[in-house]
């Protein structure tokens, strides 16, 4: 999830607040919320929606802060956030549609891994889902770091097929 949109995430911020660092700060805020959440086993079927959200609270929050601390900012600091903000896609995935369009993206794609023979399986969870490098999974699992190679990439293969595949109805 963060290499995924960290940097797009940053850019957003970034011209939102017209500031590289206070970006950056709000970016790694917004990940801390998020990943924090996850790490109290809450399902999150849209990360992406949800780290814009979070981000978005998060520049309300700063800007009341501020006005209540009497900081003031640039005068066209903070206008156009709120018109940036809502203008972004991420609030679609909220849409009822989209999310149980989503939803079943999920589960077909949950499907796919739980179909994926035994050890190709083990290999993609410790990789993908823990965050193990490839040696590290190796090692654990008593293997080649090219078997595991070979694992990921065949996982990785049926996932894309997957996502390339078009929705059933």
């Amino acid at each position: 999830m963060v290499t995924r949109y960290y940097r797009e995430l940053l850019n957003f911020l970034s011209r939102a607040v017209n500031n590289r660092e206070a970006a950056a700060d709000l970016a790694q805020e917004s990940y801390a919320r998020v990943l924090a959440m996850q790490q109290d086993g809450v399902t999150i079927a849209e990360p992406r929606a949800l780290l814009y959200r979070t981000a978005r609270n998060l520049m309300i929050d700063q800007h009341r802060r501020d006005t209540v601390r009497g900081v003031s900012a640039e005068p066209d600091h903070y206008a156009n956030d709120f018109e940036v903000l809502d203008t972004l896609a991420a609030p679609a995935a909220l849409e009822p549609e989209t999310a149980a369009m989503s939803a079943q993206g999920v589960q077909a794609m949950l499907a796919v891994i739980g179909e994926l023979p035994l050890r190709c399986r083990e290999a993609f969870i410790l990789h993908k889902f823990d965050g193990l490098s490839q040696a590290a999974v190796a090692q654990q699992m008593g293997i080649s770091v090219t078997m595991v190679e070979r694992h990921i990439k065949h996982a990785m293969q049926a996932c894309r097929r997957c996502a390339e595949s078009p929705p059933h109805e």
